[in-house]
């Protein structure tokens, strides 16, 4: 049998027989039902968010053709205008900022999505991307005025 991240997805049998004769061989089922259920529901990604701490996602990734995987950790960050925002995350542990990083803002009417992109200005577009201290938001003359907004910064942490 191989074991590689791909088979160990967080998936569950739906149905399962038990030995109702057999007291021990019973236990010995439940104990590792329960098992199963624990490991699997630990690897499914966690949809928490918050704004004043990181939270682990239960993403898993294997970089570099590592062994061990490497968590992802998630925190929101509020903005109200283009003013670099201070992560606070501790640059050494960082290997990778997450693709799944993105953003939303509103002008008051209608709400827009930020791009995770360069450090250049897209046409009527507002953009963010990260330095070791900061989250730069990069917002183009002609894209809508911006009176609140959030960026979800994801990363990969070799905390």
């Amino acid at each position: 049998m191989l074991n590689t991240p791909l088979q160990q997805s967080p998936y569950l049998l739906e149905q399962r027989q038990f030995p109702f004769e057999d007291m021990r061989e019973l236990a010995s089922q439940v104990d590792q039902t329960y098992i199963d259920i624990a490991s699997k529901v630990n690897k499914r990604t966690i949809g928490t968010f918050a704004v004043n701490f990181p939270i682990i996602t239960g993403n898993s990734w294997f970089l570099k053709g590592q062994p061990n995987k490497q968590q992802t950790l998630r925190q929101v960050y509020p903005f109200t205008s283009a003013t670099p925002i201070n992560h606070g995350i501790n640059w050494n542990t960082v290997s990778l900022i997450s693709p799944l990083s993105y953003g939303s803002y509103t002008d008051g009417t209608n709400w827009y999505g930020v791009v995770f992109g360069n450090n250049q200005a897209l046409a009527n577009q507002v953009s963010f991307y990260v330095t070791p201290t900061q989250i730069v938001i990069i917002q183009n003359g002609t894209a809508p005025a911006i009176t609140q907004g959030y960026i979800v910064l994801e990363w990969v942490s070799q905390f």
